[in-house]
């Protein structure tokens, strides 16, 4: 099998340099994990879990604390990559859509591809399944991984780092799609409990929560509730990520407004509605991002701000899952 341009990489050391012991207290502001650990230039890893759990909490420190050429690695983007790209944070888009769910394609990465503004990005362009396959890759340590669904397509085309090789198992021609691996520098997740250590339980959706994060270099966790690590410990086959793997947790409830979070919070679709209605222009979009993420100091004032909007968000429903049990005699 042909290799030319695909890069390999050296096996790194577990755990990674700059991750911490077990049992090591990681509470953090999310505005004191975003100063320590994603700087600029950054390649960032944003809603993993597709349209459930987005960390819009960090989106907003970035965005706060004016973090500059970020590749923003999002397989669902939602508005959040819109948001950093209006804001000008971005250099790089590196996923499969752009835009709002309940709209359509993002004004801001309209303007950014078509024209510009209010910078010229880079589009690295991949499919929800190979970009998987790329976490995949990079979570487990191999070089690059071979997809079939995407021969044919114009993403070949587009994104001139997955190359084109045949299978050498096959004595026929079947070619196949060298998908490199992605390693990014840091992964935000959001989960619905975690212990102060880092350990968390996440359920519902995951989607790439997990491949991502193993691949990322650096992993901050944003919780909706801190409990006690026996809690966490209870139900080990809910830590998708173990604590000696995360960096920092941040107590924010509702950090993924107004994304759904499973047992948590429902969609604000009349959010996002308003927010692809009023970011049509680049002047509506600067006062929407000055009232709704610049001036609320944080993620606490954000929520204030929303008021009983938000407890209108909140799930009241009870619909828990049988009990596992975990006994070994």
């Amino acid at each position: 099998m042909d290799l030319i341009g695909v890069r390999r990489h050296s096996p790194r050391s577990h755990p990674p340099p700059g991750r911490t012991a077990i049992n090591h207290d990681k509470l953090s502001s999310v505005a004191d994990a975003v100063a320590a650990y994603v700087p600029d230039g950054a390649r960032v890893v944003l809603g993993a879990a597709l349209e459930h759990g987005i960390p819009y909490a960090a989106v907003h420190e970035l965005i706060r604390q004016d973090r500059r050429g970020l590749d923003v690695i999002a397989p669902v983007s939602d508005i959040f990559t819109d948001l950093l790209i209006g804001a000008g944070c971005v250099a790089e888009v590196t996923g499969s859509w752009v835009g709002n769910i309940s709209g359509g394609m993002g004004h801001n990465y309209r303007r950014a591809a078509e024209s510009g503004q209010p910078n010229a990005i880079r589009i690295n362009d991949y499919s929800n399944f190979s970009i998987a396959m790329a976490f995949f890759a990079g979570a487990y340590g191999l070089p690059y991984i071979p997809v079939k669904s995407i021969l044919g397509s114009d993403i070949l085309k587009s994104n001139p780092a997955i190359k084109l090789a045949n299978n050498p198992f096959s004595a026929q021609p079947d070619p196949v799609a060298l998908v490199p691996a992605l390693k990014p520098d840091v992964a935000f997740l959001v989960v619905q409990r975690a212990d102060r250590f880092g350990n968390s339980h996440i359920w519902g959706s995951v989607g790439m929560t997990q491949e991502a994060s193993i691949a990322a270099d650096r992993i901050i966790v944003l919780a909706d509730e801190i409990v006690a690590p026996e809690v966490i410990a209870s139900d080990p086959s809910r830590v998708l990520i173990p604590g000696f793997g995360v960096n920092a947790v941040c107590h924010v409830p509702a950090a993924c407004h107004p994304s759904p979070l499973v047992g948590r919070w429902k969609r604000d679709h009349e959010f996002l509605h308003r927010y692809h209605e009023e970011t049509r222009e680049a002047d509506g979009f600067e006062r929407w991002c000055d009232e709704w993420v610049r001036e609320p100091a944080d993620h606490e004032a954000y929520r204030a701000k929303l008021g009983g909007r938000l407890e209108e968000l909140r799930i009241t429903g009870n619909a828990p899952s049988a009990p596992a049990n975990y006994a070994a005699e």
